[in-house]
């Protein structure tokens, strides 16, 4: 086997590997590099159809990419809704997602009855992308208790819609945001969250 088969052994690799990816940033931009890889090496042999197949791919792939980041600080593309703590879709999400959750959010336990709790949902169209749950402390804080993003969005940061896109907190007169402690790769310093202690912290502007 020469060097130019394993190029192309490597670029069909890279392309199997991209399907088997849950997040689609990643997916997306894993499977476009399979198929430049494999663009050169069918060029190289003159396979022509497998690079037209191929070409195609990855224009496919470079405009799913450009729709995604072009889209991906949107607020007309997610958008945040409040539902309350007992609602029956908020419990099947945390359900179905409950081992995924516990590997973020170790320390996170879920009781409905808990006072001073609000829950919001971010959403892409019909589809549910993240969870935010958090409660009232004192002094104006809203502890973060949760925050919860799906496998397919993780390369995204959709909690910014909850804390710097809307006035969920704000208008509730909060001062300080709290992200949850234990968090596993916490994102927060990309919101602009400062760290303090073992969480992060967001200060909040004044009502209008």
């Amino acid at each position: 086997m020469n060097w130019l088969e394993l190029v192309g052994w490597a670029g069909s690799a890279l392309l199997v590997w991209s399907l088997l990816q849950t997040r689609i940033l990643r997916l997306r931009a894993l499977n476009l590099l399979g198929c430049l890889i494999l663009i050169g090496y069918n060029g190289a042999v003159h396979v022509w159809p497998m690079v037209g197949l191929n070409v195609v791919l990855a224009v496919i792939n470079v405009w799913y990419l450009r729709s995604m980041l072009a889209t991906r600080h949107d607020a007309q593309t997610y958008e945040v809704v409040e539902v309350g703590t007992g609602d029956a879709f908020l419990a099947h999400t945390l359900r179905v997602h409950a081992a995924d959750i516990a590997r973020f959010n170790p320390d996170f336990r879920w009781d409905p009855a808990a006072a001073d709790r609000s829950a919001f949902l971010v959403v892409r169209a019909d589809e549910v992308v993240g969870v935010v749950v958090s409660h009232a402390e004192a002094g104006g804080v809203a502890q973060i208790d949760l925050d919860y993003v799906t496998p397919p969005f993780r390369d995204f940061t959709p909690g910014e819609f909850v804390y710097r896109r809307s006035r969920l907190f704000t208008d509730r007169g909060f001062r300080r945001v709290v992200s949850p402690r234990g968090m596993v790769a916490p994102y927060y310093h990309r919101l602009g969250f400062r760290p303090e202690g073992d969480a992060y912290v967001l200060d909040l502007p004044a009502p209008a």
